[in-house]
């Protein structure tokens, strides 16, 4: 005899048909909200978010990201490897500074590199002990080779850029060191033991399955960058965006408009940067897909032929 067919009853989820329902209503009343309320003034943010010293300063910010960014990865590369040293020195080295620049707000760097005019009136490189040897001769020397004023190096965008990119490598050193250690060291003995090299092994087996780990937060970590550029506004860097952005509501008393011009641009670049990260990811996570199917079938085979 047969059994019956089964009748499949799908099951009901009016709690998400309630809740899809008031989201729904909360983002008609925000979208009426910002076409009908006259203080976003919509048609002056168009006249003026995209005038030549705001296009100047969307490009002052995205270089500002870029350099910060690959100094940062170049640093927390190298404090990555001295956290995973066996010298207990560099280990204790690389701890201090990602300790100290993890601690201390990006805005407030920004502005100490900007006064480090304070500490150093002039940055100088010369001959060492010259004074010395030339009071023992008792004659005149002068060993500096040449000297730069402290306020004129530190312009207000180096100084916004070394707060930037020293703070980041902190926390790029952390992000590679954990992608580093998220390699079964396994894999690494097996590859030394085939006679590869330390060059080999970290082309081949560690860096294509740590960059998986470390992509995720670098990409996150490249927006947070370029959001932070805001920060050198107060350094000050005149010819950045949100000091553009700013000046200009200011200057003809529009002040909100124009921070609602700031976060549609920062939302606008942020979004090809999130478009960036996902290809980037993508490529990088190519295999780890079908290993993942394969073990699945394979577990699935073997509790099959347990079965039998």
């Amino acid at each position: 005899m047969r059994p019956e067919t089964i009748k499949a009853v799908p099951v009901r989820h009016p709690g998400r048909w309630i809740t899809a329902a008031v989201l729904l209503v909360l983002a008609a009343q925000f979208v009426h909200m910002l076409v009908t309320n006259p203080a976003f003034q919509w048609s002056y943010i168009v006249d003026n978010a995209f005038r030549p010293p705001v296009i100047e300063g969307v490009r002052t910010s995205l270089i500002l990201m870029v350099l910060a960014m690959v100094i940062g990865v170049v640093l927390g590369i190298g404090l990555a490897v001295m956290r995973l040293s066996d010298n207990p020195i560099l280990r204790g080295v690389a701890w201090l500074y990602i300790w100290v620049f993890r601690a201390l707000p990006r805005l407030v760097l920004a502005i100490l590199f900007g006064n480090m005019g304070v500490l150093y009136a002039e940055f100088s490189v010369g001959l060492p002990f010259t004074e010395q040897f030339a009071d023992l001769l008792g004659v005149d020397i002068n060993g500096t080779l040449f000297s730069v004023d402290a306020n004129t190096l530190l312009s207000g965008f180096m100084a916004g850029l070394l707060a930037l990119a020293l703070s980041e490598a902190a926390y790029m050193a952390e992000i590679v060191r954990a992608g580093l250690m998220s390699v079964d060291p396994g894999q690494t003995e097996a590859a030394a033991a085939l006679g590869m090299s330390k060059f080999q092994i970290t082309r081949r087996i560690v860096l294509p399955q740590a960059m998986r780990v470390i992509l995720p937060p670098t990409g996150s970590e490249t927006i947070v960058m370029l959001k932070d550029t805001s920060l050198v506004a107060y350094v000050p860097v005149t010819n950045e965006l949100f000091f553009q952005l700013q000046a200009i509501g200011n200057r003809e008393f529009q002040t909100f408009p124009m921070l609602v011009a700031a976060c549609l641009w920062y939302l606008a670049l942020t979004s090809v940067l999130l478009v960036g990260q996902y290809f980037l990811e993508k490529r990088f996570s190519r295999g780890a897909g079908e290993q993942g199917g394969a073990n699945k079938a394979r577990t699935r085979l073997r509790i099959m032929k347990g079965a039998q």
